[in-house]
């Protein structure tokens, strides 16, 4: 892959920062991602100028979307299922951290309105993609937190999460669609690490690294084992053309199907 580096974008503390606490960790066709590190009493007060998103990693705030009062807090990405806030251009935002706490920001350069909405974790399934096929070996949890099935008519982002098992898939089978995306990543200790596809190109991911991906190409994931592997995902509407479902190629499609006949050792029995 020519230009990979403007793909795979290693993390580099300190990088692009507007402020002490707000880093931007990729921008890419549209959509753009930062994180932003809050103290206890620091706050976020602004009115947006596009449709973004703010995705709580760890930590406790309050704070209002527009009329909407809300109260949210995380201890694990991988053990609790995702917090956000979504708003459109010209909502007034209030975000007050209660404890140390960052945040993921997502934007897209949408300036339609539609009305700010708080996502808790009871709105968001924590869903076990992928359970019962090819011994398991791509089960994940797949947290779909906004898409075409409920967020406002007017909003033009797709937001989710994914939690990839320790030497385990995900994004898998390897699936392509026509709308750019990107996925930041994070693991359960610092030195994890996974792998991820761009087409025909496979790359070493670290913790709080991130892929840009470009349409039409196939991103499986796969975690090393011993580390839990996360990403949020994003991906931007296309003028005409919404996300809805990825296309799966056509040679792997096959081990969706839950009888599916693969190669196993006779001597390894299978959970």
């Amino acid at each position: 892959m020519k230009n990979r580096d403007q793909y795979v974008i290693r993390y580099q503390q300190g990088r692009d920062t507007q402020s002490a606490n707000d880093e931007t960790l990729a921008e890419f066709s549209g959509l753009s991602v930062k994180s932003v590190t809050l103290a206890p009493g620091e706050s976020i007060s602004e009115e947006t100028a596009v449709e973004t998103a703010w995705l709580l990693m760890n930590g406790q705030v309050k704070g209002s979307a527009g009329d909407e009062a809300f109260g949210l807090e995380r201890r694990s990405l991988f053990d609790e299922s995702a917090s956000c806030i979504h708003a459109s251009a010209g909502t007034r935002i209030s975000i007050e951290a209660t404890t140390p706490t960052e945040l993921t920001v997502y934007h897209c350069p949408n300036r339609k309105e539609f009305p700010p909405r708080v996502y808790t974790p009871a709105d968001v399934p924590n869903e076990h993609r992928g359970k019962g096929q090819v011994a398991d070996r791509c089960l994940r949890f797949v947290r779909t937190i906004f898409d075409g099935s409920n967020a406002p008519e007017n909003a033009e982002m797709v937001l989710g999460e994914v939690v990839t098992l320790p030497g385990g898939w995900s994004s898998y089978p390897p699936h392509h669609h026509r709308q750019p995306e990107i996925y930041h990543y994070r693991f359960t200790k610092p030195e994890g690490y996974g792998h991820a596809e761009l087409g025909d190109d496979v790359f070493k991911v670290n913790d709080r690294d991130t892929v840009c991906i470009p349409p039409g190409l196939d991103h499986a994931q796969c975690a090393a084992p011993g580390y839990g592997m996360y990403y949020s995902w994003v991906i931007r509407h296309l003028p005409d053309d919404p996300y809805t479902i990825p296309d799966f190629t056509e040679a792997h499609a096959w081990t969706m199907n839950k009888d599916a006949a693969y190669w196993w050792p006779v001597d390894v029995p299978q959970k």
